[in-house]
């Protein structure tokens, strides 16, 4: 089947249509690594009521942006969607992206969305990753909407000590081993971090410096080495647990808390609500500017890091549960400010409407899904809300992933 593709959709996909059918209509197909203007053949792989998606089979007139992948296991592992363009152009087609989830899916005419933050280096960025196992026990990322584990032999998204150092593993297939992840911490400090559904730690030996935990049902095991590393970000130095989430670009990070301090209104007799508070990054360093700052976080391990890297702020405090658990007990708060900095999947509807209850004047929403992030905003513009601005990230190069940051004020607020 042939196809002119003509606009982009999250996800790295590229939307054309098929031939009419009886009722006249065409339905949008998504064709991965392509580029709007290309002629494509491809071949049907899904096909809903509404849509379908296509494998790309050849390009048959090809974008003048089209460049070659750098990496060999481009559109096999799924880990990457646009090395086929120049970063500008990735940037170009990410606020674009952005831009349509919030018109289409929010409501928003002309929404207020201010010129993408690249990251610094678009290769080499990543200061964590996850593998999974082949059969055989090679490393290794899952291929596109799939649980096929693609082996590699190189990632060029990774930090240079990640790279070197994970050919060297040697992890034998062991019985409910499920993921096998690596950081580099500051001095590029190394940690192995084997995740597993069995209780019992695997046998463990390495003969260069490398901290190691095993995590199980039962929780930690200390391996080798540290169970934490120092991370730093803006001259602050963070200790972040293995288990404990922390940004995987620091540069984009830094930018990204840059832009809070910059942008959050001054609030030195204000409460400040950050949910979804990971080991501290926004708190660290939103907790001078503020009287009280209330932090909740459900991990475990990240409250253990946030406590720690807070423990200087007497004004400080943190509630170690979900969201929608912990905000019935702070309805007597009435933050000012509330950033909330939730997972892909967005806000629940029942946690959002707790959230909107207690009528902060400003709102900062840290988002990594544009369309949960679309999907919030309607909900805020009905309730009084009004969208100041929003502020994409380039936190993952050669990805379709889109980091933002939204500023919401309250209408009687301004």
């Amino acid at each position: 089947m042939l196809l002119t593709l003509a606009i982009p959709a999250y996800g790295g996909e590229t939307i054309g249509r098929l031939p009419p059918d009886a009722e006249g209509r065409r339905k949008a197909v998504f064709v991965p690594y392509t580029l709007p203007g290309e002629r494509v053949r491809v071949r049907l792989v899904e096909e809903k009521r509404g849509y379908a998606r296509a494998e790309l089979l050849a390009v048959l007139e090809a974008s003048p942006e089209r460049i070659a992948p750098r990496c060999p296991h481009y559109t096999r592992c799924g880990g990457c969607h646009y090395q086929h363009a120049p970063y500008e152009t990735q940037l170009r087609l990410k606020e674009s992206i952005l831009r349509d989830q919030m018109e289409r899916i929010g409501g928003l005419e002309n929404p207020p969305v201010r010129p993408i933050v690249p990251s610094p280096r678009p290769w080499e960025y990543r200061n964590h990753v996850q593998f999974h196992l082949t059969p055989q026990g090679e490393l290794g990322f899952k291929a596109a909407r799939s649980d096929e584990v693609i082996p590699i032999r190189e990632c060029p998204l990774l930090h240079p000590a990640l790279a070197e150092v994970w050919p060297r593993l040697d992890i034998e297939v062991l019985p409910g081993l499920e993921r096998v992840a690596l950081r580099v911490g500051d001095g590029d400090d190394l940690m192995l971090v084997l995740e597993s559904d069995d209780p019992q730690p695997p046998e463990f030996s390495v003969d260069f410096p490398l901290s190691a935990v095993h995590i199980g049902p039962e929780g930690r095991t200390l391996l080798s080495g540290y169970p934490d590393q120092e991370i730093t970000l803006r001259g602050r130095t963070f200790r972040v647990s293995a288990g404990a989430f922390f940004q995987v670009n620091l540069a984009v990070a830094e930018r990204m808390v840059a832009h809070l301090l910059e942008h959050l209104p001054p609030a030195p007799e204000s409460t400040l609500l950050d949910l979804y508070a990971g080991a501290g990054l926004f708190s660290a360093f939103l907790a001078p500017r503020v009287a009280r700052l209330i932090a909740v976080e459900e991990n475990p391990w990240a409250c253990e890091d946030f406590a720690f890297n807070l423990d200087e702020f007497d004004h400080v405090e943190l509630y170690e549960a979900p969201v929608e658990i912990a905000l019935p007990a702070l309805e007597a708060t009435r933050p000012e400010i509330i950033i909330l900095d939730p997972p892909r999947a967005g806000v629940g509807r029942r946690t959002l409407e707790r959230i909107l209850a207690l009528e902060a004047g400003t709102l900062a929403y840290v988002s990594c899904n544009p369309a949960t992030l679309a999907r919030d905003a309607r909900r805020l513009r009905e309730v009084g809300y009004r969208l100041e601005q929003v502020t994409p990230f380039d936190m993952f190069p050669q990805t379709y992933h889109i980091e933002s940051i939204s500023l919401w004020r309250r209408e009687s607020q301004t």
